[in-house]
């Protein structure tokens, strides 16, 4: 019994080094542990340390199914060439590859699930590799690339007012202005009560950018319309404390002006949302936000009121003065 055992893990071994060899027989291998192949090699200059790399990518399973895909989401990624400190951080890679080079890559699965299988999906079973298609895009130095993202910020940031009025034009929107810049129409009144700082709030939403295009949605039909992918997302109203500072300033302002019950579209210039940071590839620096906002339920908090000042001393009266006692002789 035991003999037919061990030939049963030798041919198993053999089955999984077979299979292993045939994802990577014609792929060479860093000294960290990636496999790869340069499918067209440039000879322009290669990324070096601290470099700042433009480059698309495909993220896929064994099976070719695809996890991930730069081209998809419409917007390349970017790095900083930094040491290598682990499997998977392609820092063995791209120092690699010049302009216009695109390369195919595989890391073991097994070496970046290691100490953490509970983390391993079940696309990535025991022997298998994570596979990335690389294209390099563009290499600059550390200056170049702050100073193209500078001047990048500073077009967005001269072209976002003209964009918003376009939209409210193009929209035939006629918003109310607050003194902070925020905009809002009442599309659906209520007569019911209106929160205060300290109230929590169940909120329905969906944003979108002045192209029209949504990034985020409570609602599903709003986010399936929209080709959302948000796997596991329950769609129901969230709830927000008001005064806490947890969401972005112009919707702790506009939250305010609602009514329960009412809905409303406000529009949030970059200087009340992500400012000149943005929020991930959707949302770039100095964007204005669209919102449509429905005030589902206010339910009442722990409304602190102000301390009056505190008052040190005597209050002296405005051209009064304090008589001053006389001396005895």
């Amino acid at each position: 019994m035991k003999k037919h055992f061990f030939y049963f893990l030798s041919f198993a071994f053999a089955a999984t080094a077979l299979k292993a060899n045939a994802q990577t027989g014609d792929l060479k291998k860093t000294d960290k542990g990636s496999f790869y192949k340069i499918y067209t090699a440039n000879t322009g200059e290669k990324a070096k340390l601290n470099d700042v790399i433009t480059f698309n990518f495909i993220q896929k399973t064994d099976k070719d199914s695809v996890l991930f895909s730069s081209y998809t989401a419409g917007r390349p990624a970017q790095a900083q060439i930094q040491e290598w400190r682990a499997l998977g951080d392609m820092m063995d890679i791209f120092p690699l590859l010049a302009v216009k080079d695109s390369a195919l890559v595989k890391i073991p699965a097994d070496s970046v699930f290691k100490g953490h299988e509970e983390a391993r999906p079940p696309f990535f079973p025991k022997g298998s590799y994570l596979t990335f298609i690389i294209k390099m895009e563009k290499i600059q130095s550390l200056n170049e690339a702050i100073a193209e993202r500078n001047a990048g910020l500073e077009k967005l940031k001269q072209a976002e007012a003209a964009d918003r009025d376009k939209y409210i034009a193009a929209h035939n929107l006629k918003p109310i202005t607050t003194a902070s810049g925020l905009k809002y129409i009442i599309t659906s009144p209520s007569a019911k009560r209106k929160p205060l700082a300290g109230d929590t709030v169940l909120v329905n939403y969906t944003g979108k950018t002045l192209n029209d295009k949504v990034f985020d949605s409570s609602i599903e039909a709003n986010a399936k319309a929209a080709g959302l992918e948000q796997p596991g997302r329950t769609y129901e109203p969230i709830s927000v404390v008001l005064g806490e500072g947890r969401v972005i300033q112009g919707w702790e302002e506009g939250l305010l002006l609602l009514n329960e019950g009412s809905k409303a579209t406000v529009i949030i210039p970059s200087s009340l949302g992500y400012g000149d940071r943005g929020q991930g590839p959707a949302i770039p620096g100095y964007s204005t936000l669209i919102f449509d906002l429905e005030l589902v339920k206010v339910k009442p908090g722990k409304h602190v009121a102000p301390k009056p000042a505190a008052v040190k001393g005597p209050v002296k009266k405005a051209g009064v003065k304090k008589p001053v006692a006389k001396k005895k002789n």
